[in-house]
């Protein structure tokens, strides 16, 4: 059934050909500048996470205040994904996404000079509205590069750029923070953009947008079989896992290890890279196993967090499993999206990116209340108790969002 839906999809893009699929094989720099671009968007989002602290003080707001930042960008990705994509549809690609990757480059310019945190909650606003055009084009443009039974690969090689920003990233983002400054950081950020926008020029072959969608038929992709359980598992899996993560300097720091945020923000990130290379090498014909796997991880690690947080060397394994569920993730996700939106793959995947980052914002706020009212101690409850509802979608689903092994290879030669 997938591959059917893939090779329809490929035969209504046969201009997607590049040298490299024409061979059989992937682009690999092309798509490791679209790796680059989700690096770039990741880190810019999650960064705060590891400086939270010092931006906190620097701007003379709360803790919880400053978790917003992570909030504000989640909601002008929310709030543009869908009319962004509907109006830049006939955009050529390579144009496209190099409008929203100079839009990085100011936004994070911003937010280094920024001595004010309104100025900064605005800047970090542009930021998420240009990664809501960035997320709604990059998987459809990394499936256009490759040939159809390739199509899972190159998603999962362009969703790297997520471990990794995790995994080095943040990390040293966190140890530049404290040695230099977040200023510095976000500085990096921008010089990083402008190296990417040479990158793209130079190397990323362009492609034509397509037939303009208006938001009635983008929508309309919620009608089609599969997606709606797959939008619900991305809201409520990604909502758990932000919860967590957006407080993760201020909860360690509650459990006295605060000292050492980027060792294990680095622990995370290593086994969220771990995570989508499995992912990217079993995902063709593994889908719904890996999908629950990872919820599986989710939830034993939530479970690890709230009942042995008092044990360094646990709270260690708990981060591990937490990024070995975490990692693949979204290339499962986007993956299983357009697998099951068929011809209303682009709107499906405008939704996801919309809920996805619905999710980010929800988990800024919902972690800013829990933080307020009952304490750091609350989100790894929080977590477990949203993996539940996810679980039970993913083996519920199993006819079209999540198939079945048997379903999934009926109709490959």
């Amino acid at each position: 059934m997938r591959s059917t839906k893939r090779a329809a999809q490929a035969a209504e893009t046969p201009d997607a050909r590049t040298a490299g699929t024409q061979n059989g094989g992937l682009p690999l720099l092309s798509l490791l500048a679209l790796a680059t671009a989700v690096f770039i968007t990741s880190l810019t989002e999650t960064l705060p996470a590891g400086v939270l602290p010092a931006m906190s003080g620097d701007l003379r707001v709360g803790e919880s205040a400053m978790g917003q930042s992570v909030t504000i960008y989640a909601v002008g990705t929310a709030l543009t994904a869908i009319p962004l994509s509907a109006a830049t549809a006939g955009w050529r690609r390579k144009r496209l996404l190099l409008a929203a990757m100079g839009a990085f480059a100011v936004a994070n310019t911003v937010t280094a000079a920024s001595a004010n945190y309104p100025l900064t909650m605005a800047a970090r606003f542009v930021a998420g509205v240009a990664a809501g055009v960035a997320w709604a084009l990059l998987a459809g443009y990394a499936r256009r590069m490759a040939p159809v039974h390739l199509q899972g690969k190159a998603i999962a090689i362009v969703m790297t750029g997520i471990p990794i920003a995790l995994s080095l990233g943040v990390p040293a983002g966190t140890f530049l923070g404290k040695a230099l400054g977040w200023r510095v950081t976000f500085s990096l950020m921008t010089v990083l953009t402008l190296v990417l926008i040479a990158w793209i020029i130079a190397l990323v072959p362009d492609h034509p947008g397509q037939r303009r969608e208006g938001r009635t038929q983008i929508l309309r992709a919620l009608t089609v079989p599969g997606v709606g359980p797959v939008l619900f598992v991305t809201l409520v899996f990604v909502l758990a896992h932000t919860i967590l993560y957006t407080y993760i300097a201020t909860f360690l720091d509650r459990l006295g290890m605060g000292g050492s945020t980027d060792l294990v923000l680095l622990v995370f990130g290593a086994a969220s890279l771990a995570s989508i290379w499995i992912v990217g090498a079993h995902i063709d014909r593994r889908l719904r196993g890996l999908t629950i796997a990872s919820t599986v991880l989710l939830a034993v690690a939530a479970a690890l967090l709230a009942l042995f947080a008092d044990s360094p060397a646990l709270v260690y394994v708990a981060v591990t499993l937490w990024g070995l569920g975490w990692g693949g993730a979204p290339t499962l996700l986007q993956t299983a999206v357009a697998d099951a939106g068929g011809d209303q793959a682009d709107g499906a995947q405008a939704m996801l990116v919309t809920l996805w980052n619905v999710a980010m914002a929800g988990g800024g706020v919902v972690g800013g209340v829990l933080l307020d009212v009952f304490g750091p101690t609350a989100f790894p409850w929080s977590v477990l108790a949203l993996a539940a509802p996810v679980l039970v979608t993913v083996v519920a689903a199993r006819t079209h969002a999540f198939p079945d092994q048997s379903a999934a290879d009926s109709g490959r030669p």
